[in-house]
């Protein structure tokens, strides 16, 4: 099914063209990763796709009646809701009949014998049948447990920030829509939850846009890259892998007339500079080639950012830790640890969110201390420390070149060259007139980049890192990879990015239950070996059960007393009328997928991705089934009793 089309959209903000005369469609089988270095306009487009802002020239075409779902990286809450409440607060037509339906659901309860009530029921159940409700019920209970969500009545504005957007996925995820589009999904996420929001997305059915720089995120999820360079879009079909094997032969075959350019460029150049001001067709047109030329170079090196920054020498002693143990309040975060930093450690600190790990960068860092023990740092050492705020910033105003230029007018690199504050950024894609522009003004992602930039500039010799991929476009990684590998000095970092971990860490410290304990192993296997299980749980788990969960099997003498004076609820009772469907159906489209598994028995990729869909379908079978097992069992014993 078509979604929806963009025809020759066009915008710009200021002297700056985003988008420029872009064609793009979306069908309903797309799922999509928009590719591009931060500050091109990606998240603009989104907002333009989804209807929040409006192109310069062009129109965006959708298909009648398709509902599209969006999240932001800054989402809008009303603060006064709770969390159910909040997620409630979706317009959809499906939204709007499970709220009705369970004010119904509640009132019939306290009212059985209320014929309007009924009636009301009985038409709620006309406009979508008892099986999508419990459909799409049982999906929202999912989806809430997976992403840690537990206390529904929870306000939204004590919620930390991370929390807040884990319910803005909620919302986005639990209601039904025909195109998904989803603006860095990942941030603020634990490791669990990626890869339970990985496989929902695989599984998932109808178009899929989104935007993200977790890279084996990307590569598993995507049968289409798009990349936003320099306005323009460039289309790759397949996934984030064949996104950069077809990159680098579009770029190997542009070698050969970048080559040309150049010498022609270093020739009308000479010439404009010259002043040859003609004024004949022959003095204009060439002026056109020449920043037709120009255009061509710049957009050629869109992502030709270089990183190349001082190193301050380290000594032996770099930073010993004695036992230290560290609790806020009452919660406990770790036990005794002691390690004493080796020269080029390179140590990625893992865990669920909340154990400890950026308290632990933060005792290194001497910025707090810890309850019990101490951390003695060596006379050389520099720390270079890339936190998740937005620290080090001066006022609103503040230029981005002035914050360079604070700390150092000039770096001389490892190379010898002595360069220029304004040069330095200008390799770190920040070309003179971005330079100039107010920070308040900036991208999130080029505010993260100059954060990063102006740590790197200060020659640390020991990098802590909480996050570093947040925010960072795809290229800035590939490059800040690179000087990581040629870096000397001393790495920590915190991080639920599978590839940067296994791409920059040669050993892992896991914080599991106040226990700080070594791994000699990439964070992949780590997640294999330990976290993998847990996931699938949290896939299968429901953790706002329903009124007809009982568990007979433990159930006391209390209990038992209890399910004497009672009944089987009105909604109970329509569960046991659609829950034996529901089984049959998933039953049925295990028998299918089972035959498709077999069809398709050489194609690995696509074998793995039915087989992720058979693991999650015989969970969901299995939770259903136990469902009715329980609402029958309780059935027989109050007729018994």
């Amino acid at each position: 099914m078509h979604l929806l089309n963009c025809n020759q959209i066009s915008k710009s903000y200021s002297m700056t063209k985003l988008l420029d005369d872009i064609d793009f469609s979306i069908d309903s089988n797309d799922k999509i990763g928009l590719i591009g270095v931060n500050g091109t306009g990606k998240s603009t487009f989104l907002k333009i796709i989804v209807g929040l802002e409006f192109p310069d020239f062009g129109q965006v075409v959708t298909a009648k009646n398709i509902k599209i779902n969006y999240l932001a990286q800054e989402h809008d809450y009303t603060e006064d809701l709770t969390v159910i409440e909040q997620l409630f607060h979706g317009n959809s037509e499906a939204m709007e009949t499970i709220r009705k339906y369970e004010i119904a659901i509640q009132e019939l309860e306290e009212n059985p014998d209320d014929t309007e009530l009924l009636s009301t029921f009985n038409h709620l159940s006309e406009v979508m049948n008892a099986k999508q409700l419990f459909d799409i019920e049982f999906q929202m209970k999912s989806i809430l447990g997976a992403l840690g969500i537990y206390d529904l009545e929870a306000k939204v504005q004590t919620l930390s920030g991370g929390q807040k957007k884990r319910v803005a996925l909620a919302e986005a995820l639990v209601t039904p829509c025909d195109l998904l589009v989803l603006d860095e999904p990942t941030n603020h996420l634990d490791s669990k939850t990626i890869l339970w929001l990985e496989n929902f997305l695989k599984a998932r059915t109808g178009g899929l846009l989104m935007i993200t720089h977790d890279r084996y995120f990307l590569d598993r999820i995507v049968n289409k890259s798009v990349e936003l360079s320099r306005g323009k879009l460039y289309e790759y079909q397949g996934n984030y892998e064949y996104y950069l094997e077809k990159k680098a032969e579009r770029m190997l075959q542009q070698t050969s007339s970048h080559q040309k350019n150049q010498n022609l460029y270093r020739r009308e150049l000479a010439w404009m500079r010259a002043g040859v001001l003609a004024r004949g067709t022959k003095s204009k047109s060439r002026i056109q080639r020449f920043e037709k030329i120009q255009e061509d170079i710049k957009q050629f090196n869109d992502s030709s950012v270089q990183i190349e920054a001082g190193f301050t020498r380290l000594g032996s002693k770099i930073a010993e830790i004695k036992n230290i143990v560290m609790q806020f309040g009452n919660k406990h975060l770790f036990d005794t640890f002691e390690y004493s930093l080796a020269p080029n450690d390179r140590i990625g600190i893992v865990g669920d969110n909340g154990v400890g790990k950026t308290t632990l960068l933060n005792i290194i860092a001497q910025r707090i201390t810890p309850i019990k023990g101490t951390v003695e740092i060596g006379s050389t050492v520099k720390f270079g420390y890339f936190t998740q705020d937005f620290e080090g910033f001066g006022s609103d105003d503040q230029r981005a070149i002035e914050y360079i230029r604070d700390i150092a007018e000039y770096v001389t690199t490892p190379s010898g060259y002595r360069i220029s504050a304004s040069e330095l950024m200008e390799t770190f894609l920040f070309p003179a007139d971005l330079q100039w522009t107010p920070i308040a003004k900036l991208s999130g992602g080029e505010r993260r980049r100059l954060q990063l930039l102006g740590i790197l500039i200060g020659a640390p010799n020991v990098l802590l890192l909480d996050e570093p991929t947040n925010n960072l476009d795809l290229d800035t990684l590939k490059v800040f990879e690179e000087y990581l590998d040629q870096f000397q000095g001393v790495i920590l970092v915190v991080s639920h990015d599978r590839y940067f971990l296994d791409r920059t860490c040669d050993k892992l410290l896991a914080i599991d239950n106040g226990k700080l304990s070594f791994a000699n192993q990439s964070y992949s296997e780590y997640l294999e070996d330990h976290i993998h299980d847990e996931a699938q749980e949290v896939n299968s788990k429901t953790p706002v059960k329903a009124k007809a969960d009982i568990d007979t099997n433990q159930a006391s003498d209390q209990e038992l007393n209890r399910t004497k004076k009672e009944k089987l609820t009105f909604k109970e009772l329509k569960l046991l009328e659609t829950l034996p469907s529901n089984i049959d159906k998933l039953s049925d489209d295990l028998g299918l997928l089972d035959k498709e598994i077999e069809r398709f028995s050489t194609d690995f990729s696509k074998l793995t991705q039915l087989t992720e869909k058979k693991e999650a379908l015989e969970l969901e079978l299995l939770d259903l089934m136990e469902q009715y097992e329980a609402l029958k069992e309780k059935e027989s014993l109050i007729a018994a009793l």
